[in-house]
């Protein structure tokens, strides 16, 4: 487990490669400036070295260029994708003085904004398919946050039932991530990020 603590961000990270393999297809990658925080989790097509050859991608472009937009960012996960397997990618964006979230995903990897104070879930559509270099149609969507929202973000191979009645009963982060931790099977790349946006 890795985490992330900060005073506008608490976060539980778990990233598990498929059983038999070395390395997981799986990638993410966190950014924390005073401003902003930025996450992004990439699930590479296949699994072993060469799905991890495409996800890599993610980390590669968020270390130089994080203070780019949303769109920007997607834009240069997709052109270096090309001649690789390509990956499913969702990234978003906490504009700590804004109080914004900023969201935008092409592929199957799920990302849930739970608001405890009115039992209220954010689950944006992902976009369809996956980012390969060839042209992509992005739908990058910018939602308000409140003091102790919960996210959610995970690749495909975590299967969870009932998302919401999980961060409800959680309410906290850590014990978000092992109530997920507990509750899956993974036969696959598994990768979730459990955390709170504190103030």
């Amino acid at each position: 487990m890795e985490k992330i603590q900060h005073s506008f961000v608490d976060a539980y990270i778990f990233n598990e490669a498929k059983k038999g393999n070395y390395e997981s297809g799986d990638s993410y990658h966190t950014v924390l400036t005073d401003d902003y925080f930025i996450c992004s989790v990439a699930d590479g097509l296949g699994n072993g070295p060469v799905a991890r050859e495409s996800s890599q991608v993610i980390p590669q472009i968020l270390e130089k260029f994080h203070h780019e937009t949303i769109d920007e960012l997607m834009k240069r996960f997709n052109d270096l994708m090309v001649q690789k397997r390509g990956a499913a990618v969702a990234i978003f964006k906490v504009d700590f003085k804004k109080k914004t979230l900023e969201y935008s995903c092409v592929g199957n990897i799920r990302f849930y904004l739970y608001r405890k104070g009115t039992d209220e879930m954010i689950y944006p559509l992902p976009v369809m398919g996956y980012l390969s270099g060839r042209p992509q149609k992005l739908r990058t969507q910018l939602y308000t946050y409140v003091e102790d929202d919960l996210f959610l973000i995970h690749s495909d191979g975590v299967e969870l039932r009932n998302p919401k009645a999980m961060m409800r009963q959680a309410g906290i982060p850590e014990r978000l991530y092992y109530d997920i931790l507990r509750s899956i099977q993974t036969g696959d790349d598994a990768t979730f990020i459990a955390g709170s946006l504190l103030k």
